[in-house]
């Protein structure tokens, strides 16, 4: 990136506001962040091995998941590490880096909801042509395009901010890399490079949320002209985890990105990306799993399959121990 900056290394200075609390938080952040990741991991390996959610709408889950626990991860180790430690110090391209993989991630995670809500739509539109429209191909295709989307976005975001000039300050009053602390660092932030973001934000989180809805929309449409009470409720039950799941995530988001900011907004704005970077994704698998009979099921086989590895492992000793004991 051609940038400009008299600034080489930033400071996160986040949570330093609050000292007290950094070993409380460390431990609720430790905790969250370790949940999340069973929590995610135990959704992909039950429909990994689960042949019955071989499905379209399992694999976007699958895909939503791994993508929710890659964003977790590119936030939240960093996090830790600064709240344990006396320097908050970020190098510039470590910044870039991180501020690219969260929001190309973010922006994934929107265009899959999106893809989602297109699933639910063509199973409720077309039940017997089902299968025949949303093939594995076609599902890889619509994932694969989220993810260029999403990264295409967050490059145009990242290069538009770190081809700018710091050299007013080098504290960040964030935990992470965001956009709006960082763009009241520069020098030369015009009304022109607010525009770009805003533009880019508002096509990844309207643009995904206007697809999303218009999914909806027919969807509704569709379940009230159905006969049968049976059929309507079926249908939307079908639809409920993902429209908690949208309504969480896009209701954060839009919070943080969409509404203007000024310097004095930045500690509510913290403890928004806070939920939006540690609850959302915690309570994503939390959702499906309550609200989904078929995926409490295969998570029910896979914690049954590990209860009975355990033992086995714990009984089973290695030869040299065996060989030690007999002697």
């Amino acid at each position: 990136m051609g940038n400009h900056s008299t600034v080489t290394t930033f400071l996160l200075w986040g949570f330093s506001s609050f000292p007290e609390l950094h070993n409380l938080l460390f431990v609720v952040i430790l905790l969250s962040h370790v949940t999340i990741l069973l929590a995610n991991a135990s959704i992909m390996v039950a429909i990994k091995l689960n042949h019955n959610l071989h499905t379209p709408m399992y694999f976007f889950l699958f895909a939503l998941s791994f993508s929710e626990t890659c964003t977790t991860m590119v936030i939240l180790p960093r996090m830790l590490v600064d709240l344990l430690s006396e320097s908050k110090a970020i190098s510039l391209p470590e910044c870039a880096t991180q501020m690219f993989f969260f929001f190309g991630l973010a922006a994934n995670n929107c265009f899959i909801m999106a893809a989602m809500s297109y699933d639910r739509y063509t199973a409720i539109h077309s039940p017997l042509h089902y299968h025949i429209f949303m093939t594995p191909k076609v599902c890889s295709q619509l994932v694969i395009a989220s993810c260029v989307i999403g990264f295409l976005c967050s490059l145009s975001i990242t290069f538009t901010i770190f081809n700018l000039s710091f050299c007013d300050s080098k504290t960040i009053q964030h935990f992470f890399c965001d956009i709006s602390p960082l763009v009241h660092l520069a020098c030369d932030y015009t009304a022109h490079h607010a525009m770009i973001i805003f533009m880019v934000s508002a096509f990844v989180l309207v643009g995904s949320f206007v697809l999303i809805m218009i999914s909806y929309a027919f969807i509704v449409f569709l379940v009230v002209k159905m006969p049968s009470a049976q059929g309507r409720h079926k249908a939307f039950s079908t639809c409920s985890s993902h429209l908690t799941v949208v309504s969480m995530h896009y209701g954060f988001a839009c919070f943080v990105y969409l509404i203007p900011k000024n310097s004095d907004s930045f500690r509510e704005d913290m403890l928004m990306a806070v939920t939006y970077t540690v609850l959302t994704p915690l309570l994503n698998p939390i959702v499906y799993s309550l609200r989904n009979k078929e995926m409490q099921t295969a998570l029910r086989k896979v914690l049954s399959s590990i209860n009975k590895m355990l033992p086995c492992l714990a009984i089973k000793k290695p030869e040299h121990l065996r060989t030690t004991i007999e002697h």
